[in-house]
């Protein structure tokens, strides 16, 4: 059985550039021109990306299921 994946997506339009991203999931997140972007798009589950996607003041990152496209976080 294939090992479960996640997918980051940040929309950039909604994102301020706060960084709080980058203080949560620091392996994760990076600025990238003052707004949020993964550092890699799939990654294995990690609670620090969840996190990441709760705590978004702007609800600009969102975190899938990389197979199902399922959305994990944030919880709407």
């Amino acid at each position: 059985m294939a090992e479960e994946q996640w997918r980051i997506e940040v929309d950039r339009g909604a994102c301020v550039g706060t960084g709080l991203c980058v203080g949560t999931a620091f392996r994760h997140m990076r600025l990238d021109g003052g707004r949020a972007r993964p550092v890699d798009e799939i990654v294995r589950p990690d609670q620090a990306v969840t996190d990441v996607a709760e705590s978004c003041p702007m609800e600009a990152i969102t975190v899938r299921n990389a197979a199902t496209g399922e959305v994990l976080a944030p919880e709407w």
